[in-house]
């Protein structure tokens, strides 16, 4: 499935990949280099950058080292960054009220429906509550 597939990775995964204290840590991290081993897209919203930027610094108790990763994840080449702009913002808004999502879970939904792509996620809430809506799995269940 990652041979083929375009994905939309939330903030939970790309942070379980930087923590090497996290459960499943190792998953993380395997799913998130193969799919740069595979040149495969990543589409994203921006909101990643700072939710990365925030998780880390709080995982690290390190403000530059927090930065320095989510800055070198805004620079990896298969990432594909789109900005929250007035029409996903009412999309994001719909689909947080139907679901009862976080806003930032939303996000990731309504990126995730836009563009067509699976949305790849550690928040059990955000994989239940979207399934509807999108395509959902665990980084794990796509390294089988």
């Amino acid at each position: 499935m990652i041979m083929t597939t375009i994905f939309t990775v939330d903030a939970s995964v790309f942070l379980n990949a930087f923590n090497p204290f996290e459960a499943d840590h190792e998953e993380s991290r395997a799913f998130l280099l193969r799919l740069q081993q595979l040149d495969r897209p990543i589409i994203v919203p921006t909101l990643l950058f700072p939710e990365v930027a925030a998780g880390a610094a709080r995982a690290r108790n390190d403000t530059q080292i927090a930065i320095r990763y989510a800055q070198e994840l805004s620079n990896l080449p298969n990432i594909m960054a789109v900005a929250l702009d007035r029409s996903l913002s009412m999309q994001t808004m719909q689909i947080a009220a139907q679901y009862r999502l976080r806003g930032s879970d939303a996000v990731y939904v309504a990126v995730a429906q836009r563009f067509g792509t699976v949305l790849v996620t550690r928040d059990k809430q955000q994989l239940e509550r979207s399934a509807p809506a999108v395509s959902t799995r665990r980084p794990s269940d796509l390294l089988e």
